[in-house]
């Protein structure tokens, strides 16, 4: 499958050391998710004054919406170190004892996608969080025995992007759940204006509101979208955004007003076409696009049902009024569409 612009999730090792010099560093920096933001300014406070570690903090939310840069706020905001990992990178007990067993007092433990923990790593996880104390079993068979190690008083943030996935008893042992909302275009403006700034690229108003709609809510998607924006107006412009630039570049990688992608709006346009609008299942769809059903449930079918543009029933998918127009083909939509609901 082709790299796409417009996802928020995993970034590579080049992405990933270039969005840390455009990651802002304290909450004062951190642009929207204001509740999130507000609260964990009182608890970080808080916890100052009474010179403890923070209570465990859970994010969740979509990729891209600034989980990781918040977890590294947090710890500034703090003023202690940040040791970060994921849930697939620790695959036994003993790699998470080292890991603790390696962190001062006050200390953040950073762990994304923490769904992805196995059960065994994730028991040891209990008592560390609840007691900061680690059970570590040593032998086998009847000669085995349990002994308790002692570790600093940490503080776990754990993101994930699958709240439902976390087993009850680990979501539980969390004292701050925060969930991580879309951004609103006037936001991701804001975004846009700063890594513009950041990367020393003049940038006009216009440009920064079409590249905020477009960018699907995630202000990872805004930042790539800025550097590819980049690129074409290095080699078609004068090095300068405008609109008319911003437009050459959306238009040459596929890019429409509403951020779709050529794939999502193929997918549209199947239902619409080939199935009267649906009701269609999701296998028939995927198979109609010669594309996995795991592609398009997790990388397309989110954004167009946020966007309105496609809906769930319990017979399948079926394409909104506002697909219709927006793909110019209003005078094939039908008007007998039934209720939404959850499908089955």
């Amino acid at each position: 499958m082709d790299e796409r612009i417009t996802q928020g999730s995993p970034l590579s090792i080049e992405e990933e050391h270039n969005e840390k010099t455009l990651r802002p560093q304290y909450l004062g920096d951190f642009i929207g998710q204001s509740k999130v933001k507000d609260n964990l300014k009182v608890f970080i406070e808080a916890a100052k004054m009474r010179g403890e570690p923070l209570d465990h903090v859970l994010f969740y939310g979509p990729p891209g919406l600034g989980k990781t840069t918040l977890a590294g706020i947090i710890a500034n905001e703090l003023g202690v170190e940040i040791k970060v990992t994921s849930g697939p990178a620790i695959g036994r007990a003993g790699d998470l004892a080292a890991i603790l067993t390696n962190l001062n007092d006050n200390d953040v433990l950073f762990i994304d996608e923490i769904h992805r923990l196995n059960r065994a790593v994730e028991e040891v996880l209990y008592s560390a969080m609840e007691d900061y104390a680690l059970d570590i079993i040593i032998g086998k068979g009847p000669s085995a025995r349990s002994i308790r190690l002692d570790i600093a008083r940490f503080t776990l943030i754990g993101a994930t992007t699958r709240a439902g996935s976390l087993s009850a008893p680990l979501r539980d042992r969390f004292g701050v759940i925060c969930k991580f909302d879309m951004y609103e275009p006037e936001e991701l403006a804001e975004i846009v204006r700063r890594s513009a700034g950041i990367m020393g690229i003049g940038i006009d108003d216009d440009a920064l509101m079409e590249i905020a709609r477009c960018s699907r809510g995630t202000p990872r998607v805004a930042n790539r979208l800025l550097k590819r924006i980049r690129d074409f107006s290095q080699v078609k412009g004068d090095g300068h955004i405008d609109a008319s630039i911003t437009q050459l570049a959306m238009k040459a990688l596929g890019i429409d007003e509403l951020g779709l992608e050529r794939l999502d709006r193929e997918m549209l346009r199947t239902i619409i076409t080939r199935f009267h609008g649906g009701p269609v299942g999701i296998d028939t769809i995927a198979a109609s696009l010669g594309e996995e059903r795991v592609t398009l449930e997790d990388a397309h079918e989110p954004y167009l049902i946020q966007s309105g543009l496609l809906f769930r029933t319990q017979k399948g998918r079926m394409a909104t009024q506002l697909a219709y127009d927006h793909l110019g083909l209003s005078d094939l939509f039908p008007g007998d569409h039934p209720e939404v609901s959850e499908e089955e």
